[in-house]
């Protein structure tokens, strides 16, 4: 069991470790990426099946008491992302093998791939808040190396604007890391919860929270904090492109939900009010900033935002079927959002352009309609068309909204929805459906797309609806896994056990 839980950090470490040694080879480190990645999956779905049946799992390095030592604590929320990480990492993994040009994979494109990885799953795994921030600087320094990779003039001006960021986020997330270690003398986040819950300080508790919210939310590019992602996130090639929406936010949104569950719960005078203003702005800002562009991953970019405001909603209603609701949510997203990047790769291929007003070399329908097709299936899941996933995620924030009387946040979700409806089919309008103007017998020089990049599409679109089919199933599984999540005194008793755990 021990190895088991933290192999979804050394599978990733041993793969780049010997992609590396492996440089002078294209071919084995395009091997490796697609294996590891692939084994990635396989034992994450095995530590999932783990934790569903006997709870939470707890690894003690170097078997060190809790909360003297360092701890993984894998419960079903930690376990589901760990999936929805592999998933998404094996998809960009076998799209890289073409979607990434020879020269990039040359330096080193897919060691960085598994370092970024590893950071992810590491703080998804973290038991302690300082490792949580360690892991967080992994995925940090890999993802700004993959950014920049290629060092093309709008590569690197996106890297520096979201290094930037990033970086002030880290210097506020070891100043609140520091506050706390002075103030409790710990660092386990389950004895935290414990020492939090018991103190009478509570000016120095919402001070904490306050400077956590602030850290996570420009990660997670919550509003006012998310114009970094915009202006980044379309810059580097489309498997980059993809990962980093499909992962890197919800990092930032897991951590808020972690720390906001366990260490400091949702205070219905103070910090309620403020986490649904700021769910509300999330998806307003988001989506109105997608509706104004005109460049493919632009649009999906601020489409990011616009969700991350969704997956906030359900922390801020502090319901169970609210929590239940986000961890859905997030669940529906990753695929769907990293599922449409791709697309947008496979599409600039096609037209020769990922400009919305450019008619570009041909319409994607008439020469590839499969592929329009495929992106018809994300794009409506985001918009949250039934059957598919994304319905039933807002579905149930918006039922849980309308249980406790959030009529004015409850509005808000559904007008970005409509909007997001409207983003959807401009883009289908002007990227799928239009073609050149000009002669149909003229030629036509269209690059092929190749199987290895049509393949993970395809798989990533038939989850989203089998995900809409089986949303009652899955929804059960996001109940238990909030159930947990709200369950502070199980968390603590696995953790630190019960004599620890009783202890304030």
């Amino acid at each position: 069991m021990s190895t088991l839980a933290v192999l979804p950090v050394l599978l990733p470490l041993a793969a780049a470790a010997a992609s590396t040694l492996l440089y002078r080879s294209l071919r084995a480190q395009r091997v490796i990426g697609v294996v590891a990645t692939s084994s990635l999956v396989v034992v994450s779905l095995m530590l999932f099946l783990r934790v569903w049946d006997e709870g939470i799992v707890v690894v003690r390095m170097g078997d060190w008491p809790s909360p003297i030592g360092i701890s993984f604590v894998v419960d079903l929320f930690g376990a589901i992302m760990v999936v929805l990480a592999s998933i998404t990492g094996a998809a960009t993994a076998l799209y890289s093998v073409r979607g990434i040009d020879k020269e990039r994979q040359s330096f080193l494109y897919f060691p960085l791939l598994h370092v970024l990885l590893m950071g992810v799953c590491g703080a998804f795994l973290t038991g302690d808040i300082f490792n949580l921030y360690v892991w967080f600087e992994v995925l940090l320094m890999s993802s700004f190396v993959l950014l920049a990779l290629g060092n093309e003039r709008n590569q690197l001006e996106g890297a520096i604007k979201y290094v930037t960021l990033n970086l002030m986020s880290s210097a506020l997330f070891l100043t609140a890391i520091g506050i706390l270690y002075g103030t409790f003398g710990t660092l386990d986040m389950a004895d935290l919860s414990r020492r939090l819950a018991s103190t009478d300080r509570t000016g120095v508790v919402t001070t904490l929270s306050m400077l956590f919210l602030v850290a996570f939310g420009i990660k997670a590019a919550i509003f006012p904090l998310f114009f970094w992602l915009p202006a980044s996130y379309h810059t580097p090639p489309f498997a980059v492109s993809a990962i980093f929406a499909g992962l890197l936010t919800k990092v930032g949104v897991y951590a808020i939900i972690r720390v906001f569950t366990l260490m400091f719960p949702i205070d219905p005078g103070f910090t309620r009010p403020l986490l649904l203003f700021l769910a509300a702005m999330t998806m307003l800002t988001g989506v109105l900033g997608a509706a104004a562009q005109h460049e493919f991953r632009r649009v999906l970019s601020f489409h990011i935002v616009s969700q991350i405001g969704y997956m906030l909603l359900g922390l801020a209603l502090a319901t169970p079927l609210a929590l239940a609701g986000s961890v859905f949510y997030i669940m529906h997203h990753i695929v769907v959002k990293a599922n449409l990047f791709f697309i947008a790769g496979l599409a600039d291929r096609i037209r020769g352009t990922s400009d919305l007003r450019s008619p570009g070399r041909v319409s994607v329908y008439a020469r590839a309609p499969l592929i329009a097709l495929v992106f018809f299936i994300p794009a409506m899941s985001l918009a949250g068309i039934p059957p598919l996933s994304g319905f039933f995620a807002k579905l149930v924030l918006v039922r849980a909204g309308l249980e406790i009387g959030e009529w004015a946040v409850v509005t808000v979700a559904l007008l970005v929805s409509i909007l997001t409806l409207y983003s959807m089919t401009k883009i289908w309008a002007e990227a799928f459906w239009k073609g050149p103007d000009r002669n149909e017998d003229e030629p036509e020089s269209v690059e092929r797309v190749p199987p290895t990049m049509v393949l993970p599409v395809a798989v990533l679109a038939l989850i989203t609806v089998v995900v809409g089919f089986l949303a009652g199933p899955l929804f059960g599984v996001a109940t238990r896994a909030a159930d947990q999540l709200l369950d502070r005194e199980a968390y603590a008793e696995a953790v630190l056990g019960p004599e620890r755990g009783s202890r304030p």
